[in-house]
């Protein structure tokens, strides 16, 4: 599955659940220390008569997408299907039915591997105690009446939804939980931080492993897991643990937020969304690249489109970065190289004029050609003892190899010049 994995390289993300009502950021209830009388409105009217996962599922692959994690339960606690163990799911609200296996189905017909992001907190469950991440952590009153919750009762709630989850819905590629916080304190010092043993992590993931025996598991348990995932930032190279590579796929937002934010207008461009997902793989990570969906189970046409710019870029050049890993050689000053083989992937981030110079190339590359149009790049190799003068470019180090470009930059979001190899 590893290897799968690393050949989809790109995925989507999905963020979703009553926070897509008030569109205030998925930490809503968070952030503005909401009650559960205060949420419950979102709850009584959540009615996603739009939603159409198989137009989701579509969106996915035609941008490139491989593989798509869902939100079955964020940290509010509400829950995208019918649990046996819990009346806060989309069964009770106005909807009244079963979001994730329309989805699992979805993906399934579109091709794509499918993942569950599941919470290890949950802001509504009467067991869990108001922590430093709870909404009521300044309300003095209710963390001394929640003095008394039992995290192990919670635990067996939360193994109880897993198991549901993995053995409902057939098989499952990805199970993303989210997130352990050990030794973290109230701002008082006062013990508050969650992690293996309140979760039982070690048990929990041997059960996983046991309902799915080829799924992966990422490493939010507070014990390894099968990947790493940075958020919200580019690892500046492949990510190790104990000095070897491992695993790993950034995740990002296409705006800063993960769950439907009406008034976020700081939205990323397609072009730094290409360079990200080709600056993963030149690292040899994944690009999990999130949306999050309106209450009525659209994706925001902002999201929409975005997706369709970066399809009409992966259409072209899908295979640099599909199937395609890091290269040993070190590429040219804002460049990225990704290779399959013989196949050597250059993307150019910033346009130079007329010349891209590869030292130490000049006697391994056969052809090199754009990739978007599979026309020929001219190479070209310089004495190294040649004088400049006028048009005349002096020499070079001994075994440059010189690319000779248009002026006009290629019109794609990153062009990529493919170099076969000796």
């Amino acid at each position: 599955m590893s290897e799968r994995f690393r050949d989809w390289r790109f995925g989507l993300f999905v963020h979703w659940g009553l926070y897509s009502l008030p569109a205030r950021h998925e930490w809503v209830k968070n952030r503005e220390r909401l009650t559960d009388e205060d949420y419950q409105p979102y709850f009584d009217h959540f009615e996603p008569d739009l939603y159409d996962p198989r137009a989701w599922a579509r969106a996915a692959r035609e941008a490139g997408m491989r593989y798509a994690v869902l939100t079955t339960k964020h940290h509010e606690g509400f829950c995208l299907w019918d649990s046996d163990v819990s009346d806060y799911t989309v069964a009770r609200t106005p909807w009244g039915k079963d979001l994730v296996g329309p989805f699992v189905e979805a993906c399934r017909a579109e091709g794509l591997g499918v993942g569950f992001y599941h919470s290890l907190i949950d802001w509504h469950h009467p067991e869990f105690p108001v922590d430093t991440f709870h909404p009521q952590r300044d309300d003095l009153e209710a963390r001394a009446k929640s003095a008394g919750r039992d995290t192990q009762v919670y635990a067996d709630y939360l193994h109880a939804q897993v198991r549901e989850l993995l053995t409902r819905y057939g098989t499952i590629d990805i199970m993303w939980f989210d997130f352990s916080y050990p030794g973290r304190p109230f701002d008082d010092g006062t013990p508050s931080g969650k992690g293996k043993d309140d979760w039982r992590s070690e048990e929990l993931m041997a059960m996983v492993r046991e309902l799915q025996p080829g799924i992966l598991i990422n490493d939010r348990l507070d014990i390894p897991g099968d990947f790493v995932t940075p958020e919200q930032y580019q690892p500046s190279g492949p990510m190790m643990r104990d000095g070897k590579p491992v695993l790993w796929e950034a995740c990002q937002t296409l705006n800063g937020s993960w769950g439907y934010d009406r008034d976020n207008l700081d939205w990323k461009s397609p072009e730094l969304l290409v360079r990200m997902l080709i600056d993963s793989v030149s690292k040899d990570g994944n690009l999990l690249l999130n949306v999050g969906p309106t209450g009525r189970g659209e994706f925001d046409p902002r999201a929409v489109e975005t997706l369709a710019e970066i399809g009409r870029w992966t259409r072209l050049h899908s295979r640099s970065v599909h199937g395609c890993g890091p290269s040993e050689l070190a590429p040219p000053q804002d460049c990225r190289y990704t290779q399959r083989g013989n196949r050597l992937y250059l993307h150019v981030f910033s346009w130079p004029m007329h010349h891209l110079h590869l030292p130490g190339m000049a006697d391994k590359v056969r052809y090199a050609q754009f990739l978007h149009d599979a026309s020929e790049v001219r190479r070209t190799v310089s004495d190294p003892e040649q004088t400049a003068q006028n048009t005349t470019m002096g020499g070079l180090p001994p075994g440059t190899l010189t690319l000779e470009l248009p002026i006009q930059r290629p019109d794609v979001l990153v062009p990529v010049i493919e170099l076969f190899l000796d």
